[in-house]
């Protein structure tokens, strides 16, 4: 298998939903609904609107499966980007709407809203987020439980060690690894850009 060929399981799913598979749409939901709806829920910061943003991500990969180009990275990954884009459709459409109900004049004799740049700095903010959100849950267990133990249950790396039953050495081996995937969720250029592996814009 070539370097970066896609994993069998994804080749064969957009095998079964190009037949039109009822099953294979209900598996790819399993899979990754989690996935859509937390990162569409941490670029929105509105629960309705991920669960908008999630059924639509679902019914475009039903529709159009042929979409999906094996050679640009995983099934996982593509989904991912389809929730990304949708999303920061969503963040623009609802800025749009915000407009056009502007009143110049709101009692206070001050502009109201965000701006463009506003807009534009939301959506780079939430597409950082949800870019870190997607590569801790893209990173391989033993990373993610390394740093879950460091920064959310605030161990140091000892007691990680201790934790994860493994020596100090490669408890901070983890971290530091970790830390570096996440870092490339601020330090790459986020707009035209994607994260590793989603391939080419659609």
């Amino acid at each position: 298998m070539a370097k970066n060929a896609p994993p069998r399981w994804d080749r064969r799913m957009q095998q079964r939903l190009a037949r039109g598979e009822a099953a294979a749409l209900g598996e790819l939901y399993d899979r990754f609904a989690a996935l859509v709806h937390s990162q569409a829920n941490r670029m929105l910061d509105d629960e309705s609107a991920a669960d908008l943003v999630t059924r639509e991500v679902f019914g475009y990969v039903w529709e159009n499966p042929g979409a999906y180009d094996p050679k640009q990275g995983s099934m996982r990954a593509w989904v991912a980007r389809l929730t990304h884009r949708e999303s920061v459709q969503r963040l623009r459409r609802t800025a749009a709407a915000q407009d056009d109900a502007y009143d110049p004049y709101d009692g206070r004799g001050e502009a109201g809203g965000d701006g463009p740049d506003d807009l534009e700095e939301r959506v780079r903010l939430a597409t950082a987020a949800a870019r870190a959100d997607y590569i801790v849950a893209s990173m391989p267990a033993p990373l993610r439980a390394a740093l879950e133990l460091a920064y959310i249950q605030r161990r140091d790396y000892r007691q990680t060690a201790t934790d994860l039953g493994v020596t100090e050495d490669e408890a901070r081996r983890r971290l530091r690894l970790g830390l570096q995937l996440l870092s490339t969720a601020h330090t790459r250029p986020l707009e035209g850009s994607s994260p590793p592996g989603y391939g080419r814009p659609l």
